[in-house]
């Protein structure tokens, strides 16, 4: 993004492979998914300091990755921009990908105004809220 190009979008394993990335594409999303980069097994701090080292914005619906000690290290370390998605009852793979397509833009204000690492909350009615985050730009 640094460079004047569209944001990655990261998805994680949680968001699926088909319905969400679907949606968010043709929404003029640009994003990678989990199952094209790396195996199931894979630990998250792994492909956290890959989504780190290449720029990327992660987006993931568990809300423990910002209690694990493990992933908190790798969000710092490797100055990842992580969004995570506020689940709601009876949410579904198109109503999640309705909600960050709502909140695109307030994303990437606080994408721009926050340094990285960061971790944001994402609603269902678009809205973006700083989670955890170490200072302004």
């Amino acid at each position: 993004m640094s460079d004047g190009s569209e944001p990655v979008f990261f998805l994680d394993r949680n968001l699926g492979r088909k319905t969400v990335p679907t949606v968010l594409r043709n929404a003029g999303f640009v994003v990678e998914v989990m199952d094209d980069h790396f195996a199931p097994d894979t630990p998250d701090e792994v492909w956290l300091e890959q989504t780190g080292k290449r720029g990327w914005f992660v987006v993931t619906l568990d809300e423990k990755i910002r209690y694990r000690r493990g992933e908190q290290r790798a969000v710092r370390r490797f100055r990842v921009g992580l969004f995570l998605l506020v689940r709601w009852k009876g949410s579904t793979g198109v109503a999640l990908a309705e909600a960050l397509i709502s909140a695109k833009k307030a994303m990437l204000r606080l994408a721009a105004s926050e340094r990285r690492p960061f971790i944001a909350k994402v609603y269902a009615d678009g809205r973006v809220k700083l989670w955890l985050g170490f200072g302004k730009r």
